[in-house]
This record gives structure tokens, C-alpha cells and sequence, in this order.
């Protein structure tokens, strides 16, 4: 889905009742009601660069990006930087009377190995935020960045740094396209009810830069794709999770594809992204995603290997995940890692899947 709303981390937590026991409905309440937020209208139009900046009157947002490197050492590995904005009230105030709490995830995987790190924020105090001139999402040390004087939109060249345990990276990510609306112009359904979100993309990234592990400095190339969402009821009350493709096909084309699990057949969108950032938007009659395999993670069973089949473009394809471990254990646990791709076509991109237990 990009439903990368995991910052629900924050969210979940203002949502538990004294006993504990969380209150909202769906994934990490994310299909609780809106409660005095706002929330996305159809045939809303998007405005850049305002849109790269922070929504505090929605209840959620991520600025999301996953890379697939290929190291100078000739080993494949992905990285991950995550900012998520969760909202007590539909307000920014000074100080530490803000409502706006700030997380950040941050992830390098390799064959072996998941590094994983994560960071908590308050809004209003300068630990954490986002800029729009010029561009800067940031907590702590951790920062996404417009590389200035290189572009006349904000997105189109950033740097990208985070560290954690036995782990660091700095990566610089330059645009060979246009930015991407999911959805209907940016307007993205993910219930048969009608919930949603607004979502864009910057799926062309090419990447340079540094990954360290275990001090080991290794220089790195390869693909990366930005995912930016906001909302404040984004899940029907009964989804319980979802599972997320951003792919780079060897064509350049690309495909995100998401299908949200429910207690019937679920909900599956998709959009196909030609070179040109043109795009065709693809329904749940339209593609098909079947689990192969499933992995032992963290005691529970996780379908890390995927066909997915989109017979309109010739598409029948398997997904292999870099590292089967891929588990971020943070405050709310989820799934995710690089994958690569073979069949019909070949390539890389992530795989996302949150709610299993």
C-alpha cells in the first residue's frame, strides 16, 4: 500500500486504553473513525512543493524510502529510511504542547543480516520535522534532504543518512522522472467502504553513495523509490494488515502494487508506471498476488516469496526476498526488504507486510 502508515507505532500508542489493550480498529487502529481529523476528498488536486511538507489536521503521514543497492564488493543489500508523523490532535502548537509525535525507522539488509534502527520524536522542540524551502525531513542526526542549487523541484535530488547499531549509510539519490500520483490524481482507495488516502511517488531514483556494517565502509549504486502518504482513517475497521510491492522492472517500467487483508478476499490496487511516468491504474479484477512460500520470522509465518500476475501486460512473475529475516522489530513489527524478480521479466523493488501473527 504503501500504507506505510507503521508509525501507527505513536498512533497505536495514543489509542490504548488504560488496560492496555488497543482501542482502535483495524491494523494498529488504523481503521478507527477520524475523530475531528481531516480526510482525503476525491477529485482534491495536489500542490508542489506545498505537498512535500507536513498535514498536521491528518491524523497520519510517512516520507518512505527504500533503496536496492549492489555493493563495489559485489553482494546485494537494501536500505530503508522512514519518517512517520502521527497526530494526537489536528493541530501544531510551540513547544512541547505540539500533538505531533515523529518516528523514525531506519534499516540495512544483507544476505546474512537485518540492521535495524528506530528513533522517537516530539514535534515542536526541533527533534524532529519537515521544511519545504529548502526540502528537509529529519529526527535527530537522521536526514532526507534537497541537495541545493540542483533542481528547480525539491524532490528531484536529495541526500539520505541515518545510522544505527553496527550500521550506517549516506546516500545521494538523483531523479530520471517525473514524480507519480497513486490512485485517482493522487487520491488512493483502500477499502470497498471507501477509505483513503493521498498518495504520491518518485519511483526513478538512481543511487550513489556509502553503506557501513561492522565498520566496514562499502561503496554502493543502484535504485531507490520515495513513497509520501497522509490520512486519518486510511483502513476499513476489519483489514488486518497488508502486503506492499514497489517493483523496478528491467524494462523501466515500474509497479506498486498493494492488497489489504480483510475477512473476505481482500482489497488489491495497483499502478503500472511506464518510462515516461505515464501510469495505468490496475483493479483487483485486474492482478493477481499469491503467496509461494512462507518463513519462519519472529515465531510467526510470513509468505516472503510472491507470484504476482498482471495478464493485461504480459506480466507473470515470482519475488525472491535478498533475506528472509527481513523483520523490523520495532515498537510495531512489520516485514520488509529488497526482492528480486524473475519469470516474464526480471528486476528488483521491496516487499512490505505488516499484521502477521
Amino acid at each position: 500500500m504503501n500504507g506505510r502508515a507503521v508509525a501507527l507505532i505513536l498512533l497505536g500508542a495514543a489509542m490504548m486504553g488504560s488496560a492496555g489493550k488497543t482501542l482502535g480498529q483495524g491494523f494498529a487502529g488504523l481503521g478507527s473513525d477520524a475523530q475531528g481529523f481531516a480526510v482525503p476528498q476525491r477529485g482534491s488536486q495536489l500542490s508542489f512543493p506545498r505537498d512535500h511538507g507536513a498535514h498536521p489536521e491528518y491524523r497520519i503521514e510517512w516520507w518512505y524510502v527504500t533503496a536496492n543497492l549492489k555493493g563495489h564488493d559485489g553482494k546485494q543489500y537494501g536500505a530503508q529510511w522512514t519518517l512517520f508523523r502521527s497526530a494526537l490532535a489536528p493541530e501544531s502548537k510551540a513547544g512541547f504542547a505540539d500533538p505531533q509525535i515523529w518516528i523514525g525507522h531506519a534499516a540495512l539488509t544483507t544476505p546474512d543480516h537485518q540492521y535495524v534502527a528506530e528513533r522517537l520524536g516530539r514535534g515542536g522542540v526541533g527533534q524532529a520535522g519537515v521544511e519545504t524551502a529548502p526540502f528537509r525531513a529529519w529526527i535527530d542526526e537522521w536526514t532526507m534532504s534537497a541537495v541545493e542549487n540542483s533542481s528547480s523541484y525539491p524532490f528531484a535530488n536529495l541526500s539520505l543518512k541515518a545510522t544505527g547499531l553496527d550500521f550506517n549509510y549516506a546516500l545521494d539519490l538523483r531523479a530520471n522522472g517525473p514524480l507519480v500520483l497513486q490512485g485517482e490524481n493522487g487520491y488512493s482507495v483502500k477499502s470497498e467502504s471507501g477509505q483513503a488516502s493521498y498518495y504520491y511517488s518518485q519511483p526513478f531514483y538512481e543511487v550513489s553513495g556509502t553503506i557501513e556494517v561492522s565498520g566496514k565502509p562499502i561503496a554502493v549504486s543502484g535504485n531507490a523509490w520515495l513513497d509520501r502518504e497522509w490520512s486519518s482513517q486510511p483502513l476499513a475497521s476489519n483489514q488486518t494488515g497488508w502486503d506492499w510491492f514497489s517493483l523496478h522492472l528491467a524494462s523501466g517500467e515500474k509497479l506498486m502494487a498493494f492488497r489489504l487483508r480483510d475477512d473476505k478476499d481482500g482489497f488489491i490496487s495497483a499502478n503500472w508506471i511506464y518510462p515516461d511516468g505515464r501510469t495505468t491504474p490496475l483493479t483487483n479484477q485486474q492482478v493477481r498476488l499469491t503467496p509461494l512460500r512462507d518463513a519462519t520470522v519472529d515465531g510467526k509465518q510470513v509468505p516472503v516469496s510472491w507470484r504476482i500476475e498482471i495478464p493485461s501486460k504480459s506480466l507473470d512473475i515470482q519475488t525472491q526476498p535478498l533475506n528472509d529475516q527481513s523483520w523490523m522489530a520495532t515498537s510495531t513489527p512489520y516485514w520488509e526488504g529488497p526482492i528480486s524478480l524473475n519469470g516474464s521479466t526480471t528486476g528488483v523493488g521491496y516487499l512490505e507486510m505488516t499484521g502477521y501473527r
